[in-house]
């Protein structure tokens, strides 16, 4: 799996494929390029005979700071450059839902936006105590989409989301974890370690009859997957609007927004 730019792409053990989101200098933020290679790079690795799991982190000690400011700006300014990242958002969710291999998730600092979407549709998630789980949507100004409405319900319950996906509520692993958002939280510098073994074993078992479970239990997700395409659109339908100016700004000037 070559050609990536801010993905880097490796095996870490016998059958298990890690992919490492990478722009350290900047929490690992997702701009267009690591935008459309966190879209693709799910549906290789299911035509991967080799890879019989795969384990999904952030580079140094941050997994994601959400999107690339630039690339807010870009899609606040284009129709074709919001269509192109709306299509991208849909197959990030979709291509990690539908991907064969079982995937593990290392969440370790921040987590947020697009980064957030994969740690938290991953088969198995394994936070860091101290992890900083995060849907900024509202507080950016335009309406929770991502992956918000396909799993949060469903992990954490429906009144628990909407605290935290209204209020843009920061949530920690251990908070995580004892909210059913996350499979497992360990200390922090355990996270790239329990995730390894985790996907070791799972590499270790059957494929077929675990390739078989996912789809099964993930059929629980797509049945929610009308909410999720409207949330989507409710959230690029955002982009075209003023409020998102403000929160932009406000991200720039690291201050609350302030909303009229």
């Amino acid at each position: 799996m070559k050609g990536y730019e801010k993905l880097k792409v490796d095996w870490a053990a016998d059958g298990v494929l890690r992919i490492v989101i990478s722009e350290p200098r900047r929490l690992n933020a997702v701009d267009m390029t690591g935008h459309r290679e966190l879209a693709e790079i799910w549906r290789e690795a299911d035509r991967d005979d080799d890879v019989r799991a795969v384990v999904v982190r952030g580079e140094g000690e941050a997994f994601s700071a959400g999107g690339d400011l630039s690339m807010i700006e870009e899609m606040m300014r284009d129709h074709g450059t919001r269509m192109r990242v709306f299509a991208e958002a849909r197959d990030i969710v979709y291509n990690v839902l539908n991907c064969s291999k079982p995937i593990v998730s290392a969440i370790q600092g921040p987590a947020v936006g697009a980064g957030l979407a994969v740690a938290l549709l991953a088969d198995i998630s394994v936070a860091g105590r101290n992890a900083r789980i995060i849907d900024g949507h509202t507080r950016l100004g335009v309406a929770a989409g991502d992956h918000a409405a396909i799993i949060w319900p469903l992990l954490c319950g429906l009144a628990k989301a909407k605290y935290h996906l209204l209020l843009c509520e920061p949530v920690t692993g251990a908070q995580a974890e004892a909210m059913g958002l996350v499979s497992l939280c360990v200390d922090d510098d355990r996270v790239h370690e329990r995730a390894l073994e985790i996907a070791s074993r799972l590499a270790a078992g059957s494929a077929e009859a675990i390739r078989l479970t996912k789809y099964s239990l993930n059929n629980w997700l797509r049945l929610a997957g009308p909410s999720f395409d409207a949330s989507l659109a409710m959230e690029f339908l955002g982009f075209t609007g003023p409020d998102v100016a403000e929160g932009l700004q406000a991200v720039r000037d690291k201050r609350p927004p302030r909303f009229t």
